[in-house]
This record gives C-alpha cells, sequence and structure tokens, in this order.
C-alpha cells in the first residue's frame, strides 16, 4: 500500500466493494454516504453494507471474509442470486478516499456461497489462495479428466461451438429447442450460453438432447422469445470409446479405463482356482 490508512485522528475513508460477475457485468458498492466515481466503475452508496474482518494468512490456508448488506442493494435481485449469476463472480474490497479517490486493494478472491437470511443476501468469499489447495498430482480415474476443447485436450472450441436461434421453449420441462438438424444428443453433457435475451450470459449445462429438443439444468426464462440467440458448445461424456471414434482424440485421453480397480486388490484366492 502507498498510504498509511488510519493514521490520523480524522480519515476521510470508506470502504468499496466491486464485483465483476462472469457475464461481464460489473457493479460497485461503497460504505459512504454518496455515489463514488473509481476506476470507471460507479460505487452506488450503500450505508448498510457491512464487511467483517479479513484474514490474511502467510501460508496456503485460503483468506476468507465476508460482506453484509451489499448483497440487499436494489441493483442486485433475488432472481439473479437464484440464476447463478454471481457464482463465482471476481470480488475485489479496498479502501478509497473519497476526496481525491485514492484507493488501496486489501483483499481479491471470488464469490462462494450465498445465502439468505430474514431477507438478507449474505457471500462468502473465496481468496486466490484457494486455487492452491487441490492436489498437485491428478488422480486416476476411468473417465477423461481433460476439459472439453480445453490446454489437454487439444481439440479446437471454435470448430465445437455453434451460434443457434431459438425456435422455443418448455418453462414448465425447461426444454429449448433450435434448428439442430435432429442431432440433439450431439449436444448432451455440452452447455449452452445466451447471447442476448433476460438471461444474456447465463451458462447451462445440457443434460439431455433428443431431435432439437435440449434439455438445460438451470431453470430458463419465461420471458424468452423466439430469435434468442444461443451459443452452444458441444458435449463429450468423457469415455475413451467416444474419444477415439467420435473426436480421434485418443490421443490427448486423459484417463485409465483399463487400470484394475479396489475390487481386484480385495480378491482373495478360491479353492478352484
Amino acid at each position: 500500500m502507498s498510504r498509511i490508512w488510519f493514521s490520523g485522528d480524522l480519515e476521510t475513508v470508506a470502504t468499496f466493494w466491486r464485483v465483476t460477475r462472469r457475464d461481464g457485468v460489473t457493479l460497485g458498492f461503497t460504505t459512504h454516504d454518496q455515489d463514488i466515481w473509481l476506476d470507471g466503475v460507479l460505487h452506488r452508496a450503500t450505508p448498510g453494507m457491512v464487511p467483517s474482518s479479513i484474514r490474511r494468512s502467510a501460508d496456503f490456508e485460503p483468506d476468507s471474509a465476508e460482506v453484509e448488506g451489499a448483497l440487499s442493494h436494489d441493483s442486485i435481485s433475488a432472481a439473479d442470486l437464484a440464476a447463478g449469476r454471481f457464482d463465482g463472480a471476481r470480488i475485489v474490497i479496498g479502501l478509497v478516499d473519497w476526496e481525491n479517490a485514492q484507493s488501496d486493494i486489501i483483499y481479491r478472491g471470488a464469490i462462494g456461497s450465498v445465502s439468505e437470511e430474514s431477507g438478507r443476501f449474505s457471500a462468502d468469499l473465496q481468496s486466490r489462495k484457494a486455487e492452491l489447495n487441490r492436489d498437485t498430482i491428478p488422480r486416476t480415474s476411468p473417465s477423461c479428466r481433460a476439459q472439453f476443447c480445453g490446454p489437454e485436450c487439444g481439440l479446437s472450441a471454435p470448430l465445437h461451438t455453434t451460434e443457434v436461434a431459438l425456435l422455443t421453449h418448455d418453462t414448465e420441462e425447461n426444454r429449448v429447442t433450435f434448428d439442430l438438424g435432429g442431432a440433439g444428443t450431439a449436444w448432451i453433457c455440452g452447455s449452452l450460453r445466451w447471447l442476448d435475451g433476460p438471461q444474456t450470459g447465463v451458462s447451462m449445462a445440457i443434460i439431455d438432447g433428443s431431435g432439437d429438443a435440449l434439455l438445460l439444468d438451470t431453470p430458463i426464462d419465461g420471458g424468452l422469445i423466439s430469435g434468442t440467440r444461443a451459443e452452444l458448445r458441444e458435449g463429450c461424456d468423457r469415455r475413451l470409446e467416444t474419444c477415439a471414434s467420435r473426436f480421434a482424440n485418443a490421443i490427448n485421453f486423459r484417463g485409465e479405463p483399463f487400470l484394475p480397480g479396489n475390487d481386484l486388490i480385495a480378491r482373495y484366492p478360491s479353492p478352484n482356482q
């Protein structure tokens, strides 16, 4: 930090809280009683926002923080929270001098779990150090561990992604239909991301497909209209047979389908052997 905060008896300091969703929407809040422009983002006055203590450590344990009140602001709706628009959103917390806009960031992380109690939302925040709390050596598995079209998979994402326009939707069955040429099964285990409409930027997993209809894992908005654009990413069931026959990519398969399991270790010889 370039400034020593709270070094005097009277400080013109407020806390700011900035959230950047995965769909690109950025929202800013501050504990000051007036809105503050900072880094090109309008941080709206949220006097009811109460940041808790931020725990920072020198080891690999993830730093933790929590902010109450900000998620109860009018610009954040319960429907957006329930739809997962804020899941995994990037978070920045810092201090700002409301007289000269001088600021310092004291915490970076992402939204973990969001909870509601008595009409107020609170979010558990996870720092970037949480990414270090994972196995450094991949575990064996019969299915592929690589992300489809990711770095280890090696397949080109644009070749397996297409833009489509909505034909019809059924909110009761949570199904949508596109002109897929009857090849809906090819998109099972894939993903859909809305490019416009009421759920712009929201990604959904495709859990089933038949003909031109796709079944999604996330509730769709009843306000969708015909012609709403979406981006479809082809699916993969992570089996070696699929990787070899459908994608000709067995050389990059990240799994051990022929490795004996624990049941083989637990076996014992029988008298007839």
